[in-house]
This record gives structure tokens, sequence and C-alpha cells, in this order.
């Protein structure tokens, strides 16, 4: 098992949390995409290895992981989409709107915001900025 997932299961143990197969490899799963999943795609992905896996269990495992800041969330074509939660450093999210990849954006606007506001005090934020990415670019311009 890797030391990043050794540390997830220190976090589930931490929140009192059971350690199991299921939840383990829900986490590997987040821990090998670099963009955000639907519940429906988590369900077909563990079902693969889980058969007949419920999803009352993927959106309760969903919602647990998110509570305990494993997963982080946002609204995605309609529907709650999760990824594995970024806690090394502040930063914001570009999102591809054709495949959903997720690239990292450092620049945090807050204070200018904070300034233009005046009087405010803004006490947390997310930022997500939706478009296409290079190869979603690319492949939309060769087919028109």
């Amino acid at each position: 098992m890797t030391n990043q997932l050794n540390q997830y299961k220190v976090r589930l143990k931490e929140n009192s949390l059971k350690i199991t197969d299921k939840r383990m490899r829900m986490i590997d799963l987040f821990l090998d995409e670099d963009r955000y999943l639907s519940a429906r795609e988590v369900q077909e992905k563990m079902n693969e290895e889980f058969p007949g896996i419920s999803y009352d269990t993927i959106y309760r495992n969903l919602y647990t992981l998110n509570n305990i800041e494993v997963l982080e969330k946002t609204t995605f074509d309609g529907e709650m989409q999760y990824k594995i939660s970024c806690t090394t450093h502040h930063h914001h999210h570009f999102i591809c709107n054709s495949c959903g990849d997720t690239k990292v954006i450092h620049h945090c606007p807050v204070d200018a915001w904070e300034s233009e506001l005046n009087d405010v005090e803004i006490t947390n934020h997310k930022v997500e900025l939706y478009g296409l990415c290079g190869r979603c670019r690319t492949t939309a311009a060769t087919m028109n």
C-alpha cells in the first residue's frame, strides 16, 4: 500500500471510521484520477472490483469522505462531482468542460476582491474556471 493511502488510513482512524476494502479502493481510485468524477463513474469503476456495489454505498462513502476532507466536491454538468482534496497549498482549479481534466491555478484574486468590496472580510472562497483544455480545443478545431 502506498504511503499516500496510509495517510488516508490515518485520517479515517482519526475520524473513527472503519477502514474497509471498498473505502480504500475508492480513495485509491481518486488518487489515480486527475479530474472530478461523478457518483455514476465511481460506481462503474468500483463495480469492476466489487460487483453489485450499490449507489447507496457509493453516495454514503462520497459524503463521508467529503466531510472528513479526503474528497472535495463541485457541481459540474449539473451533477455533484468529486476529486481527491488538494491540501498541500491554497489554489484554485480550471476544469475542462469536455473531458473533465483539472489544472491548478496558483494565483488567488481574493486580496483584490476584498479591497474592491471595501469594509468586508472574506472568510472562505472557491474559484473554479471552466473551458476547454488544449487537447479538447484541438479536437474541437479539427472536427469543425
